[in-house]
């Protein structure tokens, strides 16, 4: 895909690349879509395999190379884990919005993060299900129990709508939580970060962690973990404000 030309020559305005996390799918991004685009931004909101950190890194990054000009990469939650893996030295990409997210450092995986502080429920609420893989052997894809998925994951969005989210929801392999980050586009890339305070799923705790060592732009809201749904409007800001920053 082409976003960077125009009959007027290069194109400054920013491709903003959306990357959701475990337990979601693109259209999780619906409402931040509709806003950026009013902003008058191209969007991409890739599909996360949701099957390993470095697997995914590797599709998203694909999505990456295939852009021409800047490019604004946001994440949600795990999609934050994948971006960092997958912008490290990317000419394109130009800044980075962690939404509810993981900042990873090397060595470290988004388990190790989502318990390092008190306040994480998802654990308690998430059921294996065996699933085969390529390789002949198998492996667990988790979900969030159904009837858990609004009080923990999606405590602010509206009760048919959390339902429709649970039902939709896209699992994720348990090795892809446990696979240690390689590397840190955060080291080198500026970036922004979202810090929801009433989230189950990431404590606000964990987040400003990773936020600090990162001396990233940190924006704080009162939401729960499905902020992309909740709050559409503060997440499409802090991407603006990431893209105007960096243009």
């Amino acid at each position: 895909m082409s976003t960077s030309t125009s009959q007027h020559g290069p194109q400054t305005t920013p491709t903003v690349v959306l990357v959701h996390g475990a337990f979601a799918d693109s259209s999780s991004w619906n409402d931040v879509v509709a806003r950026l685009h009013a902003h008058g931004y191209p969007v991409v909101a890739v599909a996360n395999p949701l099957r390993s950190l470095q697997g995914d890194a590797a599709y998203v990054r694909d999505v990456l190379d295939s852009i021409d000009g800047p490019i604004v990469l946001a994440g949600h939650s795990y999609g934050g884990s994948v971006l960092s893996e997958a912008a490290v030295g990317h000419a394109g990409v130009k800044a980075l919005v962690f939404v509810a997210s993981f900042l990873l450092d090397e060595g470290e995986s988004t388990g190790d993060l989502a318990g390092k502080f008190p306040g994480n429920e998802l654990g308690t609420a998430l059921r294996p299900v065996p699933v085969r893989t390529p390789d002949g052997g198998t492996a667990d894809d988790l979900y969030i129990e159904q009837d858990k998925f609004q009080p923990i994951f999606a405590a602010d969005v509206p009760a048919d709508v959390a339902a429709l989210m649970a039902a939709t929801q896209r699992p994720i392999l348990a090795g892809a939580l446990a696979d240690a980050a390689t590397r840190a586009a955060w080291k080198d890339v500026p970036s922004w970060t979202l810090v929801t305070r009433q989230d189950l799923a990431v404590p606000a705790e964990a987040q400003r962690y990773m936020a600090e060592r990162a001396s990233s732009h940190v924006v704080e809201v009162d939401a729960s973990h499905a902020v992309t749904v909740s709050r559409p409007d503060v997440v499409a800001d802090l991407v603006h404000e990431a893209a105007r920053a960096t243009a």
